[in-house]
């Protein structure tokens, strides 16, 4: 994202206002930061700058010219860390750690990172969900070189064999991004070892931080006492050209992306090799691999591939279908085929008339569109018995979990303390900070009632109010020269304690938390008519189910086949609204509820079309 550089077309100082939105937004994104890890990164005294960029990305720069945080669409739903952020606090985002050195100079030389170079722990993968923000840190080092955003589900990774693409770098140490700070730096040797690896082609000469990009002067030093960082500037490098390397990027940008290195601390002695296991497995010759990819889609297209599921992407019909039909003991690596490509593999049997595929122009992915089952390859081939039954597991598998998606997806309404009942909190020790649930809430008030004893004798199912729980019921609801009342009913203590209290709901989708004020809104699905007596459906109150316009507009885009388009709603900054081209109206509400698990209650429909 940050590999060219890109000049910033407006910078703007954030307001109080804003800056206090900035930090809850960055709470709501890293729930498991503390209040001391964002004052870390955005200092509460500090002023914040935001650049806006062309692309729609925006920094949040501190005072000092350090960026700490990065918006993708500017919106604050996809924020990450900056590496500046993860060395002052390292544990903001959970991490995956390569295998060694070698894989490295890959990740900062702008590759995305592959799950063969990551080191599995003893205990397995570590438990995410596909979106997520993780960093990349290297063996024996706390101090993160990238952050990016998974690719899919840890469950999706094992069923696909832990290969392919686990993480997409959306910034890294020495990117430009890193580049545009004033005062650029790596960690100090207090924080890091000074470590260099032996690879000669991970050592270029080394920029110092107040010359530009590409500038070069061996004379001006940092100032280690005031940046309080290592001194970088005098470290020359000699590149070995005859050293292999396997980057997809110019010689240039491998020097400049791999500059100080030596200022991190990155272990030499582990390599990254392919798990030993792998080793002992069967080596297939490039024929014998084409012959068995063409066996495992037939298995798949017979077993597995249902009509229902398409259009489906090249990735997830091989992650799913095909290299679950692979036989036990035996890798499957498409770039050892013929083929080399996956999108090339796909092409070629669409070409033979087995399947209909077709690369998708914004995704950039083939996509299966159609499986031609009166092929004659189709019709020749038997599946095996056993791999049918295992597919049927795979299902009832999938099935499940979606079930556990939908159970992801919960809305809770909770409520905080307000000024009429704290004192009644207060005296019951709880805190007047936190949020809770509505049962909770109501044996806060019973608490008080059997701590002041205020049951009346005569009649246990009533309460006698005191002047602290008759002002948390009753003060200022009462008309004026009215008497306030002296007892209330135990059924309607509760009730009662609730409507004065501040009412909020929190939704939670996985490790995503999001908590609002007031009640939940439900998701607006409308169907008019426009000139021509052409039917559009609108779909509004994403944002309150954690759901983003852009990417449901582009699903359904693809699932009814019709045009897309998001747009802001006039006079709520920050909301938008999708809208689809024809009247769809009950089957996006059963998308919703199928696919995203929204709660039939929480999805309000109006069809305008209907006389």
């Amino acid at each position: 994202m940050f590999k060219k550089p890109v000049e910033a077309k407006l910078l703007q100082r954030l307001s109080g206002a804003d800056k206090k939105k900035l930090r809850r937004t960055t709470k709501e994104r890293f729930p498991h930061a503390s209040d001391a890890d964002i004052d870390e990164i955005l200092p509460p005294k500090a002023d914040i700058t935001v650049a806006k960029y062309t692309n729609r990305v925006h920094v949040y720069v501190i005072e000092g010219g350090l960026p700490m945080l990065f918006d993708i669409d500017g919106r604050g739903t996809e924020i990450y860390p900056t590496v500046y952020a993860l060395w002052k606090v390292p544990e903001l985002l959970p991490s995956f750690l390569l295998k060694g050195g070698e894989v490295s100079r890959y990740v900062i030389g702008g590759a995305d990172l592959m799950f063969p170079g990551i080191s599995i722990p003893p205990e397995g993968l570590p438990s995410f969900l596909s979106g997520q923000p993780w960093a990349v840190k290297v063996p024996g080092n706390p101090a993160p070189i990238a952050v990016g955003a998974t690719t899919m589900s840890s469950s999706e990774a094992l069923k696909a064999g832990l290969r392919g693409k686990a993480l997409r770098i959306t910034h890294y140490y020495r990117d430009n991004l890193w580049q545009s700070a004033e005062g650029h730096y790596i960690p100090n040797a207090g924080f890091l070892e000074d470590v260099v690896m032996e690879d000669p082609n991970l050592l270029s000469v080394s920029q110092p931080s107040d010359e530009p990009l590409g500038a070069s002067n061996d004379d001006d030093r940092v100032n280690t006492a005031e940046r309080d960082c290592v001194d970088i500037s005098n470290i020359h490098a000699s590149t070995d050209t005859d050293a292999p390397l396997n980057l997809d990027v110019t010689d240039q940008i491998s020097k400049e992306m791999t500059a100080d290195i030596s200022g991190l601390k990155v272990s030499d002695n582990v390599t990254a090799e392919e798990p030993s296991d792998e080793k002992e497995q069967q080596t297939l010759s490039s024929e014998e691999i084409d012959a068995l990819l063409d066996k495992c889609l037939l298995q798949a297209l017979h077993t597995t591939v249902k009509d229902k599921d398409l259009p489906m992407p090249g990735s997830t019909l091989w992650s799913n279908h095909v290299l679950p039909c692979r036989p036990s003991g035996i890798t499957l690596d498409i770039k050892k085929s013929s083929h080399k490509k996956l999108s090339k593999w796909l092409q070629s049997k669409s070409s033979a008339g087995l399947i209909s595929a077709k690369e998708d122009k914004y995704k950039k992915e083939v996509m299966l569109l159609g499986i031609n089952r009166g092929h004659q390859e189709f019709m020749a081939f038997k599946p095996e018995k056993r791999v049918p039954e295992n597919a049927e597991q795979r299902h009832d598998n999938s099935v499940s979990e979606v079930a556990h998606t939908k159970l992801q997806l919960e809305v809770v309404e909770v409520y905080k303390p307000s000024t009429h009942v704290k004192s009644i909190f207060t005296a019951v020790g709880a805190d007047t900070g936190s949020y809770y649930s509505a049962s909770d809430a109501t044996d806060i008030a019973f608490r008080y009632v059997e701590k002041e004893n205020l049951v009346k004798p005569t009649d246990k199912a009533m309460v006698v109010l005191d002047a602290a729980l008759c002002d948390a019921l009753y003060k200022g609801t009462i008309k004026k020269g009215s008497t306030y009342p002296t007892e209330v009913h135990k059924k309607d203590l509760g009730s009662t304690f609730l409507s004065r209290m501040q009412i909020h709901h929190r939704v939670s989708k996985g490790n995503e938390v999001a908590v609002r004020k007031g009640a939940v809104r439900p998701i607006q699905i409308m169907t008019e008519r426009r000139q021509g007596n052409k039917k559009v459906t609108r779909v509004s109150g994403l944002e309150t189910f954690l759901m983003d316009a852009d990417s449901l507009a582009s699903e359904l885009q693809k699932k009814f086949a019709c045009s897309t388009s998001v747009g802001e709603i006039p006079g709520k900054k920050g909301q938008h609204e999708v809208l689809v081209q024809g009247g769809v109206i009950d089957d996006l509400a059963k998308h919703l509820v199928d696919h995203y698990g929204i709660p039939k209650r929480y999805i309000e429909v109006l069809d305008k079309t209907k006389k």
